[in-house]
């Protein structure tokens, strides 16, 4: 156990107010203390590591200079914010960060004022920014939208799609590219930090409009040549041009951690009537912290760990995670079929695509944080006869919606949908649950929608998807380890559309429990509960969504008295598709009682997953109680049920 560090300026620090009484000379150690009281907090909890290290002083210079939360400042993606909580009046619930009832590891509207735009997934900030500038432009509001984007989220076509309106935010809007894996530009030293300075001085833009006014009385082509040749001579210097072509005021790139040279340029940006305006800023991932220096893709988003080694705590020895057996089955399978090829959105490692990677790297393509073009640039590989695979988190794929319906389902183009974290995450919450794509996948004609109850099941999944040249397939998994099951030698290729009886018959008994996906276990556990009851129970465990298994269950609803369907996932999945099956048949005439389990009409906070599945009742007892109250029993069976 570690002594909690000493921080006498931050213990000063409550709010943004606080900051602005100190003197500049004094928040390099500010920055230090931050830095420190971070890392002693996500030791002690788990969280998003490297990136929220990289803007420490980016975090203290941005709230010393503008005036929040008047000016409103939105951090792309939300994870960078750490420090930001700190001092912006939550250092002392940081230390409950993803736990239940705990601080959020995003930001999050309804948390703080210091949070104006929810942000988890990435790119989002420079809309939102856009909208707030443009809003307090209308309303003679004086306050600036400052957007941070970084991580990568850059790479997305809707930071761009922004950037191409913004010209309307005037001066209101400041965008930070918080460049903090040297993609875009090299290292930067004492000369790119004077050349910001100079170039976002008031005397510089000054004489810049007061050439721009000189020129627009010359010819109208000779004020665009001037234009574009004082652009792009500062463009060969910084490596602005793009910014500029988007309409930007760019300044850059300077060194972020370096508070002498953030200082002057923020303020002289804040100052500026020119906008609106791109600060290209430098910062290392994990800054500060030699073991996330050294290691920045490790310690992107850690579990608790000890702070003096930077050694993480270990997790219990266990069945392998979900995204390992897809990735290495894909890679085996493509050992024989040359034609199989893996497509992430900067996920390799979360999806298992770095695993088919290693083995087959001219045939795995991670297009970075760009879903829609993904998925297109999937398509347009089957419709050229490749196998592809887009491996993608459920809750990533929901941008690319539309390219599934248009340039996939549509055209009948045979990609394959590796749908990694479906259901409930945990520690990340609502913004990163795979809650809706059984629901938007099985309403599309021509998919299949499949999804394995255990790691086994998967494998045969990867095998049949591998297999399947008709069409759009999609088979989606939870986050975390197996089950235990037994791996099989060979996969088998699944019949599309059939399910399989685990427990039980169709020949007949009071109660038939439908599963389909990971909550297998507890459908299993609740029929040993109800035979327990002399309630003879049949489980089935559906496999496909999308074609149902209509044979298997017309067969049972009319061998059982209750049917329950369980599935994690919104409603509209599962249950709505055997509801309107046993609509279209008839099936209910007979007194027949489905009912059907899913993930509640909310938006559920993070928590364990164990925790947040107790909380959408999809447990063993809430499936006993759904039955025994189905069968009308009293209130003692229930209770016992629960027990």
């Amino acid at each position: 156990m570690t002594l909690r560090p000493e921080t006498p300026l931050l213990d000063q620090v409550d709010t943004p107010l606080d900051l602005r009484k100190l003197e500049p000379a004094q928040l390099r150690q500010l920055a230090d203390e931050l830095r420190a009281e971070m890392i002693d907090a996500v030791g002690s909890t788990g969280g998003h590591l490297g990136s929220g290290l990289g803007v420490v002083e980016l975090t203290v210079a941005l709230h010393y200079v503008f005036n929040t939360p008047q000016d409103r400042l939105i951090w792309d993606v939300g994870h960078q914010a750490y420090p930001h909580k700190i001092i912006t009046g939550r250092r002392d619930r940081i230390r409950t960060l993803r736990q239940g009832g705990g601080l959020s590891g995003f930001t999050k509207r309804s948390e703080s004022e210091y949070d104006p735009f929810g942000a988890a997934h990435s790119s989002t900030s420079i809309s939102a920014g856009l909208g707030f500038a443009v809003a307090n432009k209308l309303t003679g509001n004086p306050g600036k939208a400052i957007a941070v984007i970084g991580d990568g989220a850059m790479s997305a076509g809707m930071a761009y799609e922004a950037m191409n309106n913004a010209e309307q935010a005037g001066n209101r809007l400041v965008v930070i590219l918080n460049d903090n894996d040297m993609s875009i530009a090299p290292p930067v030293g004492g000369l790119s930090a004077y050349l910001a300075r100079l170039i976002s001085s008031s005397e510089y833009l000054g004489l810049r409009s007061i050439a721009s006014k000189l020129a627009k009385k010359l010819s109208r082509r000779v004020h665009q040549s001037l234009g574009k040749a004082e652009e792009y001579t500062r463009g060969m210097v910084t490596g602005g041009t793009l910014f500029e072509e988007l309409g930007f005021y760019y300044v850059g790139p300077i060194d972020g951690h370096n508070l002498d040279h953030l200082l002057p340029v923020l303020e002289n940006v804040r100052d500026s009537e020119q906008g609106p305006v791109l600060i290209h800023v430098v910062t290392q991932k994990g800054k500060g912290y030699a073991p996330a220096e050294e290691s920045a893709d490790k310690y992107h988003g850690v579990p608790k760990f000890d702070v003096v080694t930077g050694e993480k705590a270990k997790s219990k020895a266990g069945p392998p995670a979900y995204q390992n057996v897809f990735g290495e089955t894909l890679a085996m399978l493509a050992q024989s079929d040359e034609k199989i090829c893996a497509i992430t959105a900067a996920m390799p490692s979360g999806t298992g695509v770095d695993k088919f990677a290693a083995a087959h790297p001219e045939r795995a393509f991670d297009v970075g944080i760009a879903e829609q073009h993904g998925v297109t640039f999937a398509a347009g590989l089957a419709a050229q006869g490749m196998r592809p695979f887009a491996a993608i988190y459920s809750t990533f794929l929901q941008r690319a919606f539309d390219q599934i319906v248009h340039d996939v389902a549509i055209q009948n183009l045979p990609v394959r949908f590796a749908i990694d974290r479906a259901g409930l995450v945990g520690a990340d919450g609502a913004t990163h649950a795979g809650s809706f794509d059984l629901t938007y996948l099985a309403t599309l004609p021509n998919m299949v929608v499949m999804s394995p109850s255990d790691e086994a099941e998967l494998v045969h999944m990867t095998y049949t998807a591998a297999e399947y040249d008709d069409g759009p397939i999609a088979f989606r998994y939870p986050r975390g380890n197996g089950v235990g099951a037994a791996m099989p030698e060979v996969p088998q290729k699944l019949e599309i559309g059939k399910g399989r009886i685990v427990r039980g018959d169709e020949k007949g008994g009071k109660v038939a429990i439908l599963s389909l996906g990971s909550r297998l276990a507890e459908a299993l556990a609740a029929a040993d509960t109800l035979v327990a009851k002399g309630l003879s129970t049949t489980v089935a465990d559906l496999r496909f969504v999308k074609p149902l298994d209509a044979d298997l269950i017309r067969k049972l609803a009319t061998t059982h008295e209750v049917v329950v369907t369980v599935e994690e996932g919104s409603i509209g999945g599962l249950g709505a598709h055997v509801l309107t099956l046993a609509s279209d048949e008839g099936l209910l005439d007979g007194g027949l009682k489905i009912r059907t389990l899913r993930l509640p009409d909310i938006f559920q906070d993070h928590d364990t997953p164990e925790k947040q599945y107790e909380q959408a009742g999809l447990n063993a007892p809430h499936i006993v109680e759904t039955v025994l109250n189905a069968l009308r029993h009293n209130s003692a069976g229930v209770e016992e049920a629960r027990a």
